[in-house]
């Protein structure tokens, strides 16, 4: 059971209502995430801004960052997210089986280039042990292509739900999709 209850969407400010529209219009409904970070608006607008930028935006494909926030959710714990972005990568065509090697660390299996898979693969080792990543990695990541903006896209995302995740966890908030 949440610990603070999501706000009521018929009952906020208009600059809240409007970016509740805008998360709607995205996702089909406001999650409760939304919902609950609402009552710091200026949480709830930055959060959304930068949803936007980062998993809506960018260089690397939609279907790397869900990874990402779904690979990152299941390290820490967080079925919320985890839940979640599985669903986001069902919405984008990932396939019930694609989704078994995303889960199994097949990425290749999952329809992942070698850059994309060390890209998803350097982004959760960050957010498990972001102190012991050896500078090597960096040179493997650009040996297979991938740029600066790139990385930091990568990270960008597995940053991005970490904090996601232990607002969600540290809240209890109550999934709201099936």
């Amino acid at each position: 059971m949440a610990r603070i209850k999501p706000v009521d969407v018929n009952n906020v400010s208009d600059e809240v209502k409007a970016i509740f529209t805008e998360i709607e219009g995205a996702f089909g409904m406001v999650p409760n995430l939304f919902k609950t970070s609402a009552h710091f608006p200026l949480l709830l607008k930055t959060n959304w801004e930068k949803v936007k930028a980062v998993m809506m935006g960018g260089r690397l494909s939609r279907k790397v960052k869900e990874t990402i926030a779904v690979l990152v959710s299941t390290d820490n714990s967080c079925q919320y997210c985890a839940g979640a972005h599985t669903m986001m990568l069902k919405s984008i065509g990932v396939t019930d089986k694609e989704l078994e090697n995303i889960n199994n660390a097949n990425l290749s299996d999952a329809g992942f280039s070698e850059k994309e898979t060390a890209l998803i693969l350097f982004a959760q080792k960050a957010n498990n042990n972001p102190n012991r990543i050896p500078d090597q990695d960096f040179q493997d990541l650009t040996k297979l292509g991938a740029n600066e903006a790139e990385i930091v896209e990568a990270l960008g995302a597995m940053e991005l739900f970490t904090a996601f995740n232990k607002f969600i966890d540290s809240l209890a908030i109550d999934m709201d999709f099936k």
